[in-house]
């Protein structure tokens, strides 16, 4: 399985990365904005999963979201928001968007396992 881990926090990818490897998954590809992921996600096809930040500079999470789910090239691409914004219309607007699923920041390993359904 691989992950592209999409945060424009080094300290927080490092957390969740360990937090993912915990789980298992080794093989990780971090960006740090949503511009950056997209041309991780372009070069590094299969994607199995995003990990996908909300709050980026350039171009945030849920821009990022609505580009990739306009091009069916990655339809099979699950994506999971992981932020900080925890309100119900944030939530709902990316599942709308596209998520897979959503999961509130600081999140342990076995809520993130439940998300991915392994």
């Amino acid at each position: 399985m691989r992950m592209l881990l999409v945060d424009d926090s080094v300290t927080m990818r490092r957390i969740q990365k360990t937090q993912i490897g915990s789980l298992g998954i080794t093989d990780i590809l971090e960006a740090g904005d949503g511009q950056e992921a997209l041309g991780k996600l372009k070069s590094n096809m299969p994607i199995d999963i995003v990990l996908l930040d909300w709050n980026m500079p350039i171009m945030d999470g849920i821009t990022f979201l609505k580009t990739v789910r306009a091009d069916p090239t990655y339809a099979g691409v699950k994506i999971i928001m992981c932020t900080s914004e925890s309100e119900k219309t944030r939530v709902m607007e990316a599942l709308k968007a596209g998520a897979n699923n959503y999961i509130v920041k600081p999140f342990t390993p076995e809520g993130l396992k439940e998300k991915l359904g392994l």
